[in-house]
């Protein structure tokens, strides 16, 4: 049975003892952000009741949809959805504060195109989304898990990202941003060897599908710590050409 946690958000049951490619770092979680939670909830968050999600029932439309998981404070997310109102935006995030205050700023700015579900990624990949339902998904930055003991836990691994691949729509990509580079060599490992993936340049791909990546505090910060930053993206092999672009099987 789900899990109904004090936000009024439902939650996914937690199995026994997983393989977890996330540590429940939240520190202090403010009022307004707890607050947020709670009451916004209903109004942005995606119920965990292991049924697929009806996308043209969940955003009242039907349009493009674009994934972004573990969004942290959803600066990117925010930025994108505000850019492009015509897309349909779902974040995935198990940071509570962050959550909040996306919720927060999700009302000021009064977008309706972005629904957030607060579950790890790998159990809404399994059991929320319908395959061939997503036209991009988006992991920016995610935890490298640097200790070779810990890689084991890295969020890309090969049964994941036949999941991501499944989900896409035909001509559906996923774009990855990372500022650690031995975890960027494992991506193109893992995603090179994923059935149904091609890698492409980024600079491939349209305005209307790409959107925008502002960089974020952590980002700037590791820059100036003179971290290079990797990004790749992976379209679906479907024989299909991505608009814009010359690239297909």
């Amino acid at each position: 049975m789900p899990l109904v946690s004090s936000t009024g958000m439902i939650e996914a049951e937690q199995p026994l003892r997983p393989i977890r490619s996330f540590v429940r770092r939240e520190g202090r979680i403010t009022p307004a952000q707890s607050r947020a939670l709670k009451e916004l909830g209903p109004r942005y968050g995606v119920d965990f009741i292991d049924t697929p999600i009806d996308f043209a029932r969940l955003y009242g439309r039907s349009a493009t949809v674009i994934l972004e998981i573990g969004f942290g404070n959803g600066e990117a997310l925010l930025a994108a959805a505000k850019a492009h109102p015509e897309v349909n935006y779902l974040g995935i995030e198990v940071y509570r504060p962050g959550v909040g205050g996306l919720l927060r700023r999700l009302e000021s700015e009064a977008l309706e195109n972005v629904r957030v579900i607060l579950a790890d990624a790998k159990d809404v990949f399994a059991k929320l989304l319908p395959d061939g339902s997503i036209t991009a998904i988006q992991l920016f930055f995610p935890d490298p898990w640097p200790k070779k003991r810990h890689h084991k836990r890295r969020l890309v691994q090969p049964d994941f990202a036949e999941l991501m691949a499944r989900k896409l729509k035909p001509g559906g990509y996923i774009h990855l941003a990372t500022d650690w580079q031995d975890y960027a060599t494992h991506m193109v490992s893992v995603l090179s060897h994923t059935p149904g993936l091609l890698r492409t340049g980024r600079e491939g791909l349209t305005q209307e599908y790409s959107g925008i990546r502002p960089a974020t505090k952590f980002e700037i910060r590791g820059k100036k710590l003179g971290y290079e930053i990797w990004e790749m993206v992976y379209i679906a092999r479907t024989g299909h050409r991505l608009p814009g672009t010359g690239y297909a099987d």
